[in-house]
């Protein structure tokens, strides 16, 4: 139940840690108002980040309060006089704060210190030919519609294609608020059980595709990268992009040969925009790396590290003989596995989430 303050005003509890984001939105846009703020860009797009960030909490939380006090008034005339119409608003409005409640304990789950940032998904096809290549591309048309559907801005950095369907590999890179912290959930091998369309005998075929998902490291991280490590190529892209994308070399492959990451993209006409661009995914994977060996570092130390391995599914999504899809870390299951590759996976990122929050308490 809300809590009403001495001077009558509505407050409700804490759990969102509220009051300590909006002190501190407090101190931000001090700083941003101040006649020197933009003298360190670097520091200045820092802070307005942070205070972007936080106000992604405020203002729904404030929203959601007003919707309360609003269903309270409404409880309060209902037991004055019975009303049809208000109590299917009052039915309605219950339905709305429930969700908006929910959204947010959902957000809540993500606590790590990059959970906040934009994502870059590549996705690989497992041995298998055609088949795991196929699969490797309905992965990624998820990923895009599951971005889409949350109104993100999702681009493709990376493609090669399969020479009879799929792809070989793939990379998009999600922006927006949080985009990171939701799919750390797909980090993984997903498997397919199917018919196989590419097998004249109709046999059921399974299939493998891993899925990597790096945090878009912004310029408050520093990432050092030394020129002499690494071996940059061009080549003539092969993706969607007319004659141009095909008579020049505009692609780009950069290689960190002490680490063995290679990174590619060739969604730009222009090499020298490409190149940045797989600087910034290097940066990134570089980063995730360095944050794996910490965590199994310490996992080790407590005698908690656990391999993943190809072969160790993290999901299933079965067509054939029966329909759907089960994750192997929480035992969540859907039946409506088309729903599923369409992008419809919360349910799955938010067990997983909730998994994850209780080994961390």
């Amino acid at each position: 139940m809300p809590k009403h303050s001495e001077d009558g005003s509505t407050s409700y509890g804490g759990i969102f840690e509220i009051p300590q984001k909006l002190s501190r939105i407090e101190e931000l846009e001090e700083l941003m108002a101040a006649p020197e703020f933009w003298n360190d860009q670097a520091r200045a797009k820092g802070v307005i980040g942070e205070n972007n960030r936080l106000k992604s909490w405020t203002q729904p939380w404030t929203e959601l309060c007003s919707d309360l006090d609003n269903l309270l008034e409404m409880v309060m005339l209902l037991e004055e006089e019975s009303d049809s119409d208000l109590e299917a608003e009052l039915e309605a409005g219950v339905t709305g704060a429930e969700k908006g409640v929910a959204a947010l304990e959902f957000k809540n789950m993500l606590r790590g210190e990059d959970a906040h940032r934009s994502a870059i998904v590549t996705i690989n096809p497992g041995a298998g030919g055609t088949e795991s290549q196929d699969w490797a591309e309905m992965l990624m048309r998820m990923y895009t519609r599951w971005g889409e559907q949350h109104d993100y801005k999702v681009e493709l950095m990376d493609l090669i294609t399969g020479e009879e369907a799929g792809i070989k590999s793939a990379t998009l890179e999600i922006t927006g608020a949080f985009a990171y912290g939701y799919l750390t959930a797909e980090r993984g091998v997903h498997r397919l059980v199917r018919i196989s369309p590419f097998d004249s005998q109709g046999r059921r075929h399974t299939s493998f595709a891993s899925v990597f998902v790096y945090p878009v490291v912004d310029d408050d991280i520093e990432i050092e990268i030394n020129d002499e490590d690494l071996r940059i190529d061009t080549y003539r892209a092969s993706g969607a992009g007319g004659q141009h994308i095909n008579k020049t070399d505009s692609a780009v492959r950069i290689t960190h040969e002490p680490s063995g990451i290679v990174v590619a993209c060739q969604q730009e006409r222009s090499q020298h925009k490409n190149k940045s661009k797989a600087m910034k995914m290097l940066q990134a994977a570089l980063y995730q790396k360095a944050v794996e060996d910490r965590e199994a570092d310490r996992a080790e130390l407590e005698g908690t590290k656990t391999k993943i391995e190809w072969g160790q599914q993290i999901r299933s999504y079965v067509l054939q003989p029966y329909k759907m899809a089960k994750d192997h870390r929480t035992n969540t299951e859907v039946g409506n596995v088309d729903a599923v590759l369409d992008g419809q996976i919360d349910e799955f990122i938010e067990a997983f989430l909730q998994e994850a929050g209780k080994n961390q308490a």
